[in-house]
């Protein structure tokens, strides 16, 4: 069920209780005149959740709770990203001394002493259409087309929820934000977008002098990016002849192209080039394979300049090499003569 469903269904919902409320005033006036009381109904009524303007007491609970922190994560609804947040989070924040302090600064907020009318505070949330309760739902779900052969790539943490139709208050649960604040910033980007988009329209109609002005700074950004490619093939060919005549190779700027600040691109001067460290392959078991044993070159230099006073422990090698063959005990069959 999709937003726009849940709101005409809670309207035609609102129009069918108000349509009974009426039936039941007329019944009340009917009665009254024929001097027959008619016996009240001793149940309370269902709260209907009204659309149109939403209650001034919601909108200043929602403005308050929207600047307080609920560790709000993002969520995917109807294909637009929304701020979720837990119940409990919410009440927590109702019983807290701020609002307290804040119910004294503004007479709308709902003055809260425990959990019940924290709970019947958060109420206001939804019968004013500002915050939703949701839920966890599959993207393709109902969907017929069978597993993609390539799985998608998903954020980890990102839901994807769908409005509920039983909008229930508990600790556990979670809610969504409907209720975007006042769009001031918004407004104010939209028409800074408007003014410069109309001054570039209109740059014939410019004064000589500005458009002189604007001239030249084109042309020094033009050069500083001209400047920037020729510094980045520079550094490349300045690291190519410094791999081979200097390995492992110098880096004009290292940080260029780092995921760094501005300045920090800019800092150091220059740099080597950092060796990767190898490292060997393990088996299963967690040993080192029999390619990582392997000795190196500077290894193999190192054994070839080993002095001659080794040739002692050389000589005794055979003994110590007896070491290292099966002595186990073995039975053989002898034949009688």
């Amino acid at each position: 069920m999709t937003f726009e469903q849940y709101v005409n269904k809670l309207k035609q919902q609102a129009y069918e209780q108000h349509m009974a409320q009426q039936q039941q005033m007329a019944q009340q006036q009917t009665a009254q005149q024929s001097g027959q009381p008619q016996a009240q109904g001793q149940g309370g009524q269902q709260v209907p959740i009204t659309p149109g303007a939403p209650d001034p007491k919601a909108v200043a609970l929602a403005k308050w709770l929207r600047g307080q922190d609920l560790k709000t994560r993002t969520c995917i609804l109807n294909g637009q990203r929304k701020d979720m947040f837990r119940v409990k989070r919410a009440l927590r924040t109702l019983q807290s001394p701020a609002y307290k302090t804040a119910c004294a600064k503004n007479p709308l907020l709902t003055p809260v002493t425990d959990t019940a009318t924290a709970s019947e505070t958060f109420k206001l949330l939804p019968l004013s259409l500002l915050a939703l309760r949701v839920s966890k739902s599959d993207p393709h779900e109902g969907h017929d087309h069978g597993p993609s052969p390539k799985p998608q790539k998903r954020v980890k943490g990102l839901w994807t929820v769908k409005i509920e139709q039983q909008q229930d208050i508990s600790d556990d649960l979670h809610y969504v934000w409907l209720y975007e604040g006042p769009q001031w910033k918004t407004k104010l980007y939209a028409a800074g977008a408007l003014v410069l988009i109309m001054a570039v329209v209109m740059f014939p109609l410019w004064p000589v002098t500005l458009r002189i002005g604007v001239w030249y700074l084109s042309m020094g950004m033009l050069g500083l990016i001209g400047l920037f490619f020729a510094m980045a093939i520079f550094r490349a060919i300045l690291f190519a002849v410094t791999y081979f005549a200097v390995p492992p190779g110098l880096w004009l700027y290292p940080n260029l192209f780092e995921d760094v600040g501005f300045f920090d691109s800019f800092r150091p001067l220059w740099g080597w080039q950092e060796e990767k460290k190898k490292k060997g392959k393990k088996n299963k078991d967690g040993t080192a394979s029999a390619e990582s044993k392997k000795p190196s070159k500077k290894d193999k230099k190192k054994a070839s300049e080993a002095p001659a006073s080794t040739g002692s422990a050389t000589a005794a090698s055979p003994t110590s090499s007896l070491k290292n063959r099966d002595l186990k005990a073995r039975i053989e069959e002898v034949e009688d003569d």
